[in-house]
Parts: C-alpha cells; structure tokens; sequence
C-alpha cells in the first residue's frame, strides 16, 4: 500500500484516472499494488528459483490487495471516515508505476480516497440476496422480474441522491460497462510486469 502525498503525484493520477478530482483533494489517497517482489526475494533468500508469470499468481495477489483494502475500508468507516476505491489508475498504469517506482512483479490494482465525508447519503442498495446467493449450485436463468425489481430501486436511488441520474438503472449501467472494451493495454502491461504469462 503506498500513501501518496507528494501534491504533483496526486494531481497527475486524478488527472489520467477521469479526472477525479478527489484523488488530488481527499485527505488521505493510498494505491493498492498486488506484489509478488516479497516471495520472490524469499525464494532467493533460501536459493530456490522463483516460479513467476503463472496467471494464478496474478489471482493470488490480486485477491489478497482487494481482502486488504475492503478490510482497511470497513475500519476506516468504523472509525467514521468515508472512502471511495478508484479503479482508474488502471487508465495509465504505467505512469502510475513510473510516479510511485513500483517494480516489476507488483501492480496497481486500484486507489482508495479517505476522509471524513461531507454528507451522509443513505447506502447504495445492493443486489437482493436471492441474486447473489444460491444453494448448492449456480442457477440456471437470472429471473427478469427480479432484475427489474431491483432496477427500479436503483432509480429511485439514484433520483434522490443525484437527480441527473435519474434513468441510471443497475442493468443499463452494466450493459454499458459490459458492452464496450475497457482497458484493453492492461493484458500487455500485466506480462510487461511478470504476471499473466502462464
């Protein structure tokens, strides 16, 4: 985890991640990094050759920056802070990695902004549960009437807190992410890195 302080740093990534102007402004901006460096100098330190670019240790390290930063994220808003993750560093990785000298066989995952909010909107509904939770196998179809269901509460949602969101729906949000190639240099720079090569 790197706590970025430095003001031109943090401006350059608010700058290439949208702009996201609370990267440049938020208290506190960590980037999380997924890292092998730490294995592999241990396997060095012992003299066994390190096995690198395997695609299940880009999920390993993945995986565990993402269990470290929601972790730090449910202290922090127990601790009566707010936070928002940035998942676009990932624009420029590279630059990302040329400000903050992150090496070979480490990543930036994603962002996080912390501070103390300046209002308390009530908490994005998420999925109902018979959505995301099944029994003893994955479901056969997505039931229409729920996805629908849910589309409208997000709509509301949406019109309280922002109302020039008002048509702004869970599956029209997804059809747009979903339906369009987003960050299509992150294969390259993963195996530029040491990852996804296996």
């Amino acid at each position: 985890i790197i706590q970025v302080t430095d003001a031109g740093n943090r401006k350059k990534i608010a700058d290439m991640a949208g702009p996201q102007p609370w990267v440049e402004t938020a208290p506190v901006f960590l980037v999380f990094c997924a890292d092998l460096t730490r294995l592999i100098h241990a396997c060095r330190h012992h003299t066994i050759e390190p096995e690198t670019g395997w695609t299940e240790q880009l999920l390993v390290a993945t995986v565990d920056t993402a269990l470290i930063a929601q972790s730090l994220m449910l202290g922090a808003e127990s601790a009566g802070l707010g936070g928002v993750f940035i998942g676009g560093i990932r624009n420029d990785p590279d630059l990302v990695c040329d400000l903050l000298h992150i090496p070979e066989h480490a990543f930036p995952v994603f962002g996080m902004c912390l501070g103390y909010p300046d209002d308390d909107p009530a908490p994005k509904p998420r999925l109902p549960l018979n959505m995301v939770f099944h029994q003893d196998r994955f479901p056969e179809t997505i039931n229409a009437r729920d996805l629908a269901a849910y589309d409208d509460i997000i709509r509301a949602y949406y019109e309280q807190r922002a109302p020039k969101l008002k048509d702004r729906t869970w599956t029209r949000q997804m059809a747009d992410f979903t339906g369009q190639v987003i960050r299509p240099h992150m294969k390259a720079f993963l195996e530029k890195k040491g990852f996804f090569k296996k």
